[in-house]
């Protein structure tokens, strides 16, 4: 962040709701201006008169909520290309569709856009600087050092405590009612901006039942069915959902050479201590033993990668693997011009069969690199020269 603050005129950071910006940019720089598009009578002002809120709030800025006033984007650009100085800008936002859609459009080429995520298992548990996740083996060791060790129970600790600030550092202590309040919250200011909701409970009822899929193919007409609404209706819900980044999708891979691929994205959370609350688990030793105690462990593994590129301002190329046979690979890294495979595994004793799919990708067009498993072992070791065992605490 610092260093693209001497590069760029202007930054824009977008988040789900209560990921804690505002905090993190205030720790980073408390000197800089400050004005909030949560309030009314600054929104109204930059809505309507952009150019005269620009000539009160002085550079260097930090507009928070800026969503709310894209007219703000045309004049931001004129001040940029009138030369404004590297850091003038800093801008957030909780509705990164919107403004990604709105910042390519008028700043293209003038703006950083960093995504900020709930916070990293390595944020909560661990220290040092935090690299994206890779299967090199000298990274991984270092990462070994790193992390703090977690057996299976205390793993499921953290996901069933999931990563929000409010919660993780103890300012709130009441689970049910931050998360059923963050839930209004949502409902409030983001959705009803979007779309007409008429009903809210129904609408809690579709994230919830949305939330009892995590890790599974997307079925759109499944998840209609249960709530009792239209396919469309279910298809625009589940898209704001995305745009409000409560969930994102894993899509598969495929190519020429792979024929009999299917075409269906799985489905994940950001959260999930979210996922925890809307699936009614009240502790982490019931979510342990529970049903979808599989799936939830992918959830969290497939966020935590994806955090580890996301905090690092990198870009990430990650997929899953299903066939018509139904061979699957539970998650592939493409990087350096190769594919990883990696499979998740609640086991700490994992074995070869756990892998006999990833022999499927030496079709593609790309060559195959290092492989991995992820699961309960103690500590990094490797099932054989091509297959690393990476334990989940030391992502």
């Amino acid at each position: 962040m610092c260093k693209l603050t001497k590069e760029y005129s202007c930054i824009l950071i977008t988040e789900p709701r209560q990921v804690g910006k505002s905090t993190m940019l205030g720790h980073i720089d408390s000197t800089r201006n400050k004005v909030t598009l949560d309030d009314l009578q600054e929104r109204n002002l930059a809505k309507n008169d952009p150019e005269m809120f620009l000539k009160l709030h002085k550079t260097p800025i930090l507009i928070d909520e800026v969503q709310y006033a894209p007219e703000l984007f045309s004049y931001i650009k004129i001040a940029i290309d009138n030369g404004a100085e590297p850091g003038s800008f800093w801008l957030t936002g909780s509705q990164s569709y919107k403004l990604m859609s709105l910042a390519q459009e008028t700043l293209a080429g003038r703006i950083a856009i960093l995504n900020l995520t709930t916070l990293s298992q390595h944020e909560l548990y661990s220290n040092g600087e935090l690299l994206p996740f890779t299967l090199s083996l000298d990274e991984l060791k270092q990462r070994e050092q790193l992390c703090e060790k977690a057996d299976v129970g205390s793993i499921f600790e953290r996901i069933w405590q999931g990563g929000l600030p409010g919660l993780a550092s103890g300012k709130y202590t009441n689970r049910d009612i931050y998360y059923s309040s963050y839930l209004q919250t949502y409902l409030s200011r983001d959705v009803k901006e979007e779309m007409p909701i008429k009903d809210d409970s129904k609408f809690i009822d579709f994230i919830r039942a949305v939330a009892c899929r995590v890790g599974q193919e997307l079925n759109v007409h499944s998840i209609a069915t249960d709530v009792e609404v239209s396919d469309d209706t279910a298809k625009r819900w589940l898209g704001m959902l995305e745009k409000s980044e409560v969930i994102f999708y894993l899509h598969p891979y495929s190519n020429n050479l792979l024929k009999r691929v299917v075409k269906t994205p799985k489905l994940y959370f950001f959260d999930t201590g979210l996922v925890c609350y809307l699936t009614k688990y009240s502790n982490a030793e019931i979510l342990q033993n529970s049903s979808i105690n599989c799936a939830i462990l992918e959830n969290y593994i497939v966020a935590e990668i994806r955090k580890s590129y996301l905090n690092s301002g990198k870009e990430i190329y990650m997929y899953y693997y299903r066939d018509k046979d139904q061979a699957e690979i539970d998650l592939i890294l493409e990087y350096d011009g190769e594919l990883h495979p990696i499979e998740i595994k609640k086991s700490s004793n994992p074995n070869s069969t756990m892998v006999k799919n990833f022999e499927i990708l030496s079709k593609s067009s790309l060559p195959v690199g290092l492989g991995a498993i992820v699961c309960m072992k103690n500590s990094i070791t490797a099932l054989d020269s091509k297959t690393l065992i990476i334990p989940v605490w030391c992502l």
